[in-house]
């Protein structure tokens, strides 16, 4: 799609006519049985001038229309209302939209496939069929007949799109044949419906036989498990490549929350974490681990944006290299499908040697330094969209193991000790950083006002959680908001509408800019917070504004996957 960009920029305008000129339920009426009803999920792909990507949203859908031309996503933004979000992306990578963690009830690609070239359809279908929902409909309609004003096509046939649904287990449910709206006798149309009849549980499978039935000496499969799904859950915008299947991700990161989730077990209650503790954990040294415990470092310091001088740097990197040691060496190694000697494994490490001196910053460009952790694209998106539901499984199956090791039984550790050491963050953590900057503007006389309402800040305020954390625990700087006590209470565990986010959007900008814009130090922290937990962003985003918008894509996908109720 992306390759006719140009063509379609310098002809928006004209395209734009031509399209709008045809209604909807004409151009589509040979598959109505299948539209979808107020309330579902559409993808429009190649959404050009916006006019059935108006058309959803005027039936009550929640509308993802995307475009890769510049001029016509601008204009077909001008006719849609804020039950549609455009995004810029292009088959057959759609790395932005499956940045989102939605599955859609209907993908739409009208007068699209001809564009895309025969090598890259099966990557494209593949993607397309991994972002339906169970039941879930994709529509193309096929040109056939060349152009002739200069845009590049290629052949295309049904019978290509039967083979490609067999691979990826949708079903053809209906083909029917059509002439040209504009009336060009040597073109004409096939459309496709086909349909995922599957639920897609097959890596809920995997997962739940990891968790429950796999043999385990030790909590580092359950680990690296609870790792993933954080990692999946919280930073859509960490995956380095999505290819032939594959979701490469930092390797430093999976480190690093690693080290976290260990941090409150061992060095706070220092529970036994395998069944022969003589043995010790691969990852506890003196000259890493050790030193980090000596600084007082404890879960909620090593977080995306810190910042690390001299030995502590220094620690800090071996307790790095230390746990992707043993992460590789355990776990990685021995979480496989089949037998020891036909073994498959799930996960893939690519190590990279780094040096990082006696400076660090816990970046993008850090935590890729290390390599590569790459898993399967269906595992990943699983990760996505079950989290909240396998999560308190591992964390349950995690308690059970610890409780079975013979220095835990002897001590008798309380049940509610185990959960208060598998908390991910700590509570009292929350906003103590937001709440401070607001303090110290106001000691330099500048008035604090409320993102939602404009209000005025009195002593008494709170920090609001956009997303609620509740539901996605998160303390990065764009999600905590200055409020007021009574709107923050209103909104409690809710996400706000894409009204309420339009309508506050340029008190939210001001706010930001105000609070970290004007400091360099806390301006880097807030961009590499956001770039790896928020999809669409670029890893060098730079600006407020981005942030914003795709702080409104993340908001639709974590009400998508967990169905938060609106604000």
């Amino acid at each position: 799609m992306s390759l006719h960009s140009d063509f379609y920029n310098k002809n928006a305008q004209d395209l734009c006519s031509q399209y709008d000129a045809l209604r909807f339920e004409d151009v589509h009426q040979s598959w109505s049985r299948y539209w979808p009803a107020s309330g579902s999920k559409v993808l429009d792909l190649g959404a050009g001038s916006g006019r059935d990507a108006k058309w959803f949203e005027e039936q009550g859908c929640e509308v993802f229309a995307v475009e890769p031309s510049v001029a016509m996503r601008t204009l077909g933004q001008k006719k849609t209302g804020l039950n549609v979000s455009w995004l810029d992306d292009s088959l057959p990578a759609l790395t932005k939209t499956e940045n989102l963690g939605i599955q859609f009830d209907l993908i739409l690609l009208s007068a699209v496939w001809m564009h895309i070239a025969p090598s890259y359809r099966e990557r494209a279908f593949r993607k397309l069929s991994n972002l339906l929902a169970p039941h879930g409909k994709l529509v193309i309609s096929l040109r056939h007949g060349q152009f002739d004003d200069g845009r590049k096509s290629y052949e295309v046939s049904v019978e290509e799109l039967e083979t490609l649904s067999k691979s990826s287990a949708l079903h053809v449910t209906q083909v029917t044949k059509s002439d040209d709206y504009m009336k060009r006798r040597t073109v004409w149309w096939e459309t496709a419906v086909m349909t995922l009849p599957d639920d897609g549980t097959g890596d809920l499978k995997k997962i739940r036989h990891i968790i429950v039935n796999d043999s385990k000496s030790a909590t580092y499969k359950l680990a690296l498990l609870r790792t993933l799904l954080r990692i999946a859950d919280a930073h859509s915008g960490a995956v380095i490549d999505r290819s032939d299947g594959k979701v490469a991700i930092p390797l430093g990161l999976v480190a690093l929350y690693w080290i976290r989730q260990f941090k409150r077990l061992i060095d706070k209650e220092d529970i036994q974490q395998n069944s022969n503790s003589s043995i010790g954990l691969g990852f506890i040294k003196p000259d890493g681990w050790g030193k980090l415990k000596e600084f007082k470092l404890g879960a909620d310091d090593l977080s995306i944006g810190a910042m690390f001088l001299g030995e502590q740097a220094k620690a800090f990197d071996k307790t790095i290299r230390d746990s992707i040691a043993t992460i590789k060496d355990n776990p990685v190694k021995f979480t496989y499908q089949g037998s020891a000697e036909n073994r498959k494994t799930y996960f893939t490490v690519e190590r990279e040697r780094s040096n990082h001196g006696d400076s660090i910053v816990i970046d993008t460009l850090f935590l890729q330094s290390y390599g590569k952790f790459i898993l399967d694209e269906s595992l990943w998106d699983c990760f996505r969209l079950y989290h909240s539901w396998i999560e308190p499984l591992v964390i349950n199956q995690w308690i059970k193991e610890m409780q079975r090791f013979k220095r835990n039984k002897d001590r008798e550790i309380s049940l509610q000790t185990y959960f208060d050491c598998l908390v991910w963050i700590d509570k009292d953590h929350d906003t103590r950083d937001v709440r401070k900057r607001v303090e110290q503007l106001r000691k330099q006389d500048i008035d604090i006002h409320s993102v939602w309402s404009g209000s005025k800040l009195r002593n008494e305020f709170h920090v609001d959680h956009c997303l609620p954390f509740t539901y996605w625990p998160n303390n990065d700087k764009w999600n905590l908001l200055p409020t007021t006590t009574d709107e923050n209470l209103s909104k409690s565990d809710k996400v706000p509408t894409a009204h309420r986010l339009h309508d506050s959007k340029q008190r939210v900008l001001d706010w930001w800019q105000l609070a970290w814009g004007e400091n360099t130090i806390l301006k880097s922290r807030f961009f590499s917070e956001a770039s790896l937990s928020l999809p669409t962003l670029p890893h060098q985003c730079s600006e407020f504004e981005e942030v914003f918008e795709a702080m409104g894509l993340q908001v639709k996908g974590v009400k998508s996957r967990l169905l938060i109720n609106e604000w």
